[in-house]
């Protein structure tokens, strides 16, 4: 029974790819700008280490031990490092959860970090950073340019504020009051 799903997984991974490598060829040809596309065509994906190639993950994601080829992730991503451009759902990963542009939703584990774009939802971790954050940050160290939202940890770092910190060390960089222990407000 175990070979039958196995070899039903396969077939249909297959299939997947040469269904998106056919729908490409029918494709007119774009100009290349810098925009979000997915590809994926199954509901649920799984990726595992470096497989699939496929830059798309519509699904669940195994980062077993770690995955960096997938490039727009939509559902969950479980695993011990997971990396991706886009991502869009849960992403609980015990070492780290790394998206560079931006991320919707939620990130779990002990260093979770946004690149250059924009977190909208939850942070939670040892360590958390966002270049823009709209949301919460609950961690140990919670570090973020443009803020607004939450940060309780014990270490908040903010360069523009609008929300609260709770913490043992807030700094808000941009504001009239830089320093202030266990609550900090930026508006």
């Amino acid at each position: 029974m175990k070979r039958l799903v196995l070899s039903v997984a396969s077939v249909l991974s297959a299939a997947s790819l040469f269904a998106q490598e056919a729908a490409k060829a029918d494709q007119p040809a774009q100009p290349t700008e810098a925009r979000r596309v997915q590809n994926a065509v199954w509901p649920a994906f799984f990726a595992l280490g470096e497989y699939p190639a496929n830059p798309d993950v519509v699904g669940l994601r195994l980062t077993i031990p770690f995955s960096t080829r997938q490039e727009n992730v939509t559902g969950l991503d479980l695993g011990f490092w997971g990396r991706s451009v886009y991502f869009e759902g849960i992403q609980v990963n015990l070492l780290r959860s790394d998206v560079k542009d931006r991320c919707a939703g939620f990130q779990i584990g002990c260093y979770n970090s946004i690149g250059s774009g924009e977190m909208l939802g939850l942070q939670a971790g040892l360590w958390n950073e966002a270049n823009s954050l709209r949301g919460f940050q609950v961690g140990l160290v919670n570090v973020s340019g443009e803020t607004e939202g939450f940060q309780v940890g014990l270490v908040n770092r903010a360069e523009t504020m609008h929300g609260y910190q709770l913490g043992l060390i807030n700094v808000i960089r941009d504001a009239e009051l830089q320093f202030f222990p266990v609550l900090n407000i930026g508006f």
